[in-house]
């Protein structure tokens, strides 16, 4: 049985434990909170602690962390010589983070899958598929329309926000509209909040428009979505158009993905890995063979 940590508990960490649970293969060792006071009642029967060397042997930590702390943890735990798994989705800063990341695994003897969430992570192995189909073309991925949990996240630590949900509105050819819903504290203003939200790089380089509401509970909704579509050539043979469409919740997907990377995180020799890079059977429980015979 492989047993996992999962560091932290917010919206994509409670999920990772029922993705846990429902593993055949996989035990849960504990959960890694900064605050080991006011235990939600669904945790009491398990180990909540706030230092992982407390759970004992741990094989793979899962940091349901925000994507800015991935990094700074992902080091930590491998030194500790604890496999890591993390869902960081700022698709610019994958490069830097592998490398060093890479740097850190192998000095350690441990392996680290990082992005592994639905994007990145599970659709960055469709793009590469359909690239592979039509080598010569242009892939378009658009989101939502639906809550994206790194950009909500993002909002959040922003100076005056008290809560915030940043909904994904697809324009098509993978441009995309950035609907901010914030809850504000007492004597922040919107005008700063919005400013401060736009030139972050989360938001940068999309059309943004910040919102304040009195509850963003009355707005919330955990759905999102992707389109992924290629038009391409096929060796010569040009007008190929692939096409996929997920509607999911979004972070019991990235949970899932987690999950099966975290036991795919066995299977690889040292070193940093994105989901394009391991093969794709290393996600599953139960043997390749018994797979191969299942699946292709």
């Amino acid at each position: 049985m492989i047993k996992v940590a999962i560091v932290g508990y917010g919206n994509i960490g409670r999920y990772v434990v029922d993705s846990v649970l429902e593993a055949p293969d996989m035990e849960l060792a504990g959960i890694v909170r900064r605050s080991d006071a006011n235990i939600p009642a669904e945790l009491r029967d398990f180990n909540v602690v706030t230092d992982i060397a407390r759970l004992g042997k741990v094989d793979v930590a899962i940091l349901a962390t925000p994507t800015r702390h991935v990094e700074e943890n992902a080091a930590k735990y491998l030194a500790a010589g604890i496999n890591t798994v993390d869902s960081f989705d700022i698709h610019g800063s994958i490069p830097a983070l592998h490398q060093n990341l890479g740097k850190v695994a192998s000095k350690y003897g441990k392996v680290a899958i990082i992005s592994a969430g639905w994007d990145p992570g599970s659709d960055s192995i469709v793009r590469a598929l359909m690239e592979a189909a039509a080598p010569k073309g242009v892939t378009y991925t658009n989101f939502g329309p639906g809550m994206s949990m790194g950009h909500s996240v993002c909002v959040r630590s922003k100076e005056g926000v008290k809560d915030a949900l940043s909904m994904t509105i697809p324009l098509g050819t993978g441009i995309h509209r950035r609907m901010v819903y914030v809850e504000l504290l007492p004597g922040a203003k919107l005008e700063e909040v919005a400013a401060a939200v736009k030139a972050d790089p989360y938001f940068a380089s999309d059309e943004t428009h910040v919102i304040a509401v009195d509850s963003v509970d009355a707005v919330r909704d955990m759905g999102h979505g992707v389109n992924m579509t290629r038009k391409g050539t096929s060796g010569r043979t040009p007008s190929q158009r692939l096409e996929f469409n997920m509607a999911i919740n979004n972070p019991a997907l990235t949970a899932q993905i987690l999950v099966g990377a975290a036991r795919a995180a066995m299977r690889q020799q040292p070193g940093c890995y994105t989901m394009i890079e391991i093969p794709v059977v290393d996600l599953l429980p139960g043997s390749r063979e018994d797979n191969v015979a299942h699946l292709v």
